[in-house]
């Protein structure tokens, strides 16, 4: 079993990122046992089909990775790198290109999300990234991909892909059997993430570009910033009821009563049986206690790993290097079935 999956490269850090992604890969790696594998890659060569600042790609490259060691990937255990610097990738999305169909990329919901009204002033990377996703877990013959809703389709082109080219140009033994070239990956469902909203608006996710500091709570933040959030996040005057359905018109109440669950590990009909018809002045104090005794040693090592720019460069160094020579069999296997000459 070979695990592999990528993320994008972002800063400023928040719980929403933790409690949505970050932490269900932490239980992937420590679920694994003996000889499966975990590959994870920061997605920057994906990044750059949206515009960007170089020097933020850069920062919010190495904060990712930071986080990442700061929540649990164990850079021993996990191979951890960054697509740039694995050219491998790049060049296999080449290569896959040939197999790649119009129609298929045509049928991408995503590139029509994030091109807007303007699909011909978008870049020709953001119509073809789907086949640098697909590069991304054939080139380590991947066997299992974590998908949400959002990502199947892409798996499912990643699956074609894998499967024509194996049609098309894998070779064949002596008794006429043919030698796939590419593993087409499996799905896995990872458990359902939290979906973290706004500490000032329960209609809207936790972000980053939220212009106030307030509506989030920032993975390196300290005890007393984030004990000061918590008071401040917009409530209603009602206690909290004893069943989940009394929270269906309050999003802010029932925003904070998943924050609690997701970070007691319990569920928010298991929050509500122990806090129902308690007011906010009880809630809120336990929810920034529970808050702080998970991410206090989270935001230690961040902030430690952050001013350490020679431990980050080593842990992606490290990951490019084992990243590399697990897919230089692979790369070289489409190389050859394409009937390509190279050193």
């Amino acid at each position: 079993m070979r695990v592999v999956s990528g993320i994008q490269p972002t800063g400023n850090l928040h719980l929403g990122n933790y409690l949505g992604a970050i932490r269900n890969w932490v239980r992937m790696q420590d679920e694994l046992e003996d000889g499966q594998e975990c590959f994870f890659f920061l997605a920057d060569l994906h990044a750059i089909s949206m515009p960007h600042d170089p020097a933020e790609l850069k920062s919010g490259t190495l904060e990712m990775a930071a986080a990442l060691v700061a929540c649990g990937i164990d850079p021993a255990r996990s191979t951890l790198f960054n697509q740039a610097q694995v050219p491998a990738h790049a060049e296999l999305q080449w290569l896959l290109n040939g197999t790649a169909r119009m129609g298929w990329l045509n049928r991408m919901t995503q590139f029509k999300d994030k091109s807007g009204k303007n699909r011909e002033g978008a870049s020709a990377a953001l119509f073809t990234y789907p086949v640098l996703q697909a590069a991304d877990v054939l080139l380590y013959q991947a066997t299992h991909v974590p998908v949400g809703e959002d990502q199947k389709q892409h798996l499912e082109l990643a699956r074609d892909i894998a499967a024509k080219f194996n049609h098309d140009f894998a070779p064949h033994d002596a008794d006429g059997n043919e030698a796939p070239v590419f593993t087409l990956p499996e799905p896995i469902n990872p458990p359902q993430a939290a979906r973290i909203m706004s500490l000032r608006d329960g209609s809207k996710k936790m972000s980053k570009s939220d212009v106030s500091e307030m509506s989030r709570i920032e993975l390196v933040d300290d005890a007393d910033t984030v004990m000061k959030k918590v008071k401040k996040a917009k409530t209603d005057p009602e206690p909290l009821p004893s069943e989940l359905g009394g929270l269906a018109d309050r999003p802010e109440a029932l925003n904070l009563v998943t924050i609690y669950a997701a970070l007691a590990d319990t569920t928010p009909e298991g929050v509500l049986a122990d806090f129902g018809g308690e007011g906010f002045g009880k809630f809120k104090p336990a929810l920034g206690e529970l808050m702080v005794e998970t991410l206090k040693p989270i935001s230690g090592r961040l902030n430690d790993l952050l001013d350490d720019r020679e431990a980050l460069d080593a842990i992606l160094a490290r990951g490019a290097a084992r990243a590399r020579e697990a897919a230089a069999p692979t790369l070289s296997a489409a190389y050859e079935a394409l009937g390509l000459l190279r050193p």
